[in-house]
């Protein structure tokens, strides 16, 4: 398939950066593949398969083995995040980023992957989301303010 040929690179990379694990990225670019076979394989472009990449990486960190596996992993403690670090000022790790997870609505946990573990830009999250700049700026609000309750207020 052409498409894998010139787009898995680059989905792989995004997949460890949101994942934190080669194998798992892999395994997450041959299934979207897969599927998109089983479609008959009509053409896509790279922002659709970098959406579809987005989504389903999300949705291997919500499940709930994943994140027993991953807090043992780093001694049952707060797990070190896959990537970025820092939500603007502060630091949160992936135990905090994880519930943060729970609280948002798909569109703005999309927005906090663009922009903590991808490192977009606002102008660049809403060209990707055909959204204005305006209301990627409110959620980034919202995943703020709900960093800051789940940490205790503390800023």
């Amino acid at each position: 398939m052409e498409a894998y040929r010139r787009y898995a690179p680059a989905l792989l990379r995004k997949g460890e950066r949101l994942l934190g694990n080669p194998s798992d990225a892999e395994d997450l670019v041959q299934a979207l593949f897969l599927d998109l076979m089983a479609q008959g394989g009509a053409p896509v472009e790279l922002p659709y398969l970098y959406r579809a990449i987005t989504n389903r990486g999300l949705n291997l960190i919500r499940d709930r083995g994943t994140r027993a596996r991953l807090l043992e992993q780093s001694g049952g403690g707060a797990a070190a995040a896959p990537s970025r670090t820092r939500c603007d000022d502060q630091v949160i790790g992936l135990d905090i980023l994880l519930k943060v997870i729970d609280r948002l609505d798909p569109l703005a946990v999309e927005v906090l992957v663009y922009r903590y573990v991808d490192d977009l830009t606002q102008e660049e999250i809403a060209a990707l989301l055909s959204t204005s700049r305006k209301t990627v700026g409110k959620r980034l609000e919202r995943i703020r303010a709900v960093v800051a309750e789940l940490r205790g207020g503390r800023p």
